[in-house]
């Protein structure tokens, strides 16, 4: 019974992204170049609301899109956009197609093809975009194989498989085959050609702000620092700043003390999660 939830969940790993809804609001400026490496400190009261200007800042910058990941359809990803809008963002919930079950290089096309029509309707230079899980590498290859250096300010990845999991290899190891022939659970295999070739160079290219946020909870990416990247990114382990909060795979799209990474990210401030934060 455990093998098979294993498989089960390996198997939800490799679906996340679909199509996508307009909303209300946008971050700031994107930067000109890559921040340091940073070690979040504990939270010293961030506010949990933003002010008015604020939130005028977030509706004159950067469309926000939220792309989705493994078996992820875009209702899920509903309160991470409502959070958004609060802020004063204008928010795009991007869904990939067959759920990302399919070869994430093309799934990329289909997002970089999004993101023009984003930007195409609001007359945005950049966007900026949230990606959960396979959504990150999704959004990773469309910015370093198609492009996206132009087009993209900002990139928050959350729980991504950068370097590959654990999970994805353990159901070749049970005997069911290349990972049950789902493509996507080929590619974010530890060792694969997709990932040899995604993480070749520079991890962070162009002027594009990288972060990349994980937690030791997370159940799907496995080992848990194949969630980060090198070359200047500012990687985020929520339980350096909060020992004591629990945040699986999943949770970090809901999590409020994410989400405080999150705001911090877009608006270009200096990451200090707020462990209190609902």
């Amino acid at each position: 019974m455990l093998l098979r939830k294993i498989v089960v969940a390996t198997a939800a790993t490799v679906a996340l992204l679909a199509p996508a809804t307009a909303a209300t609001a946008a971050p700031e400026r994107s930067a000109t170049a890559p921040p340091a490496t940073a070690s979040p400190a504990p939270a010293t009261g961030e506010r949990l609301t933003s002010t008015a200007a604020e939130i005028a800042a977030a509706a004159a910058g950067n469309p926000v899109i939220v792309v989705g990941g493994l078996s992820g359809i875009a209702s899920a990803y509903g309160p991470l956009a409502t959070r958004l809008r609060a802020d004063g963002y204008r928010v795009w919930v991007y869904q990939l197609p067959n759920l990302g079950l399919g070869d994430i290089p093309t799934s990329a096309r289909a997002l970089s093809s999004f993101v023009g029509q984003v930007r195409a309707y609001t007359g945005a230079a950049k966007v900026d975009l949230v990606a959960h899980s396979e959504g990150g590498l999704v959004s990773r290859y469309f910015i370093k194989s198609l492009g996206g250096t132009s087009s993209v300010g900002r990139y928050v990845s959350l729980g991504t498989p950068q370097y590959g999991t654990y999970v994805a290899n353990i159901v070749k190891f049970l005997g069911l085959g290349s990972c049950a022939g789902i493509v996507a659970c080929q590619q974010m295999s530890i060792g694969s050609s997709f990932l040899a070739g995604l993480n070749s160079g520079d991890d962070t290219p162009g002027t594009v702000r990288w972060t990349a946020v994980r937690t030791i909870q997370d159940e799907l990416v496995r080992p848990v620092d194949n969630a980060k990247l090198a070359d200047g990114a500012t990687n985020v382990l929520i339980q350096s700043a909060c020992p004591l909060r629990i945040v699986g795979h999943l949770g970090l799209v809901l999590d409020g003390t994410t989400y405080t990474v999150i705001r911090q990210a877009l608006r270009d401030q200096a990451i200090r999660p707020n462990c209190f934060a609902l």
